[in-house]
């Protein structure tokens, strides 16, 4: 259970169970064809890596914008769901605050590294 403020007696479970939806459905959404296009039409050669379209497609600020919040939203899905196994799965409820941490320390740090990335990136 996540923990609450000690001021107002709320949690901040709810912010945790959206993050970790909207993960799964910007995923499920948007990595199929991002795979399908740099694990296949790229390597194939169906399109050229140095492309000018593709350099423009990339070079757009809501696509850097849209690529930014698939990874951080996937990132925290992948926190919430590894959380769970980590608690429920493995039966590791004793060290719950220490798993807590732990993975959304992972999903602050990837997504300040994505931000990085697509900003050298443009």
């Amino acid at each position: 259970m996540a923990e609450r403020t000690k001021q107002s007696g709320r949690t901040t479970e709810p912010i945790l169970w959206l993050l970790f939806s909207a993960g799964g459905v910007a995923a499920a959404l948007f990595l199929p064809i991002l795979i399908f296009i740099f694990g296949l039409a790229v390597p194939l050669g169906w399109v050229a890596p140095g492309s000018n379209h593709l350099q423009g497609v990339l070079a757009n600020p809501l696509t850097l914008l849209v690529l930014f919040g698939l990874c951080v939203l996937s990132l925290f899905h992948w926190a919430q769901r590894f959380r769970y196994t980590l608690i429920d799965g493995l039966k590791l409820k004793g060290y719950q605050r220490l798993i807590n941490m732990g993975c959304y320390t992972v999903a602050v740090i990837g997504s300040l590294t994505v931000a990085v990335v697509l900003w050298l990136a443009r």
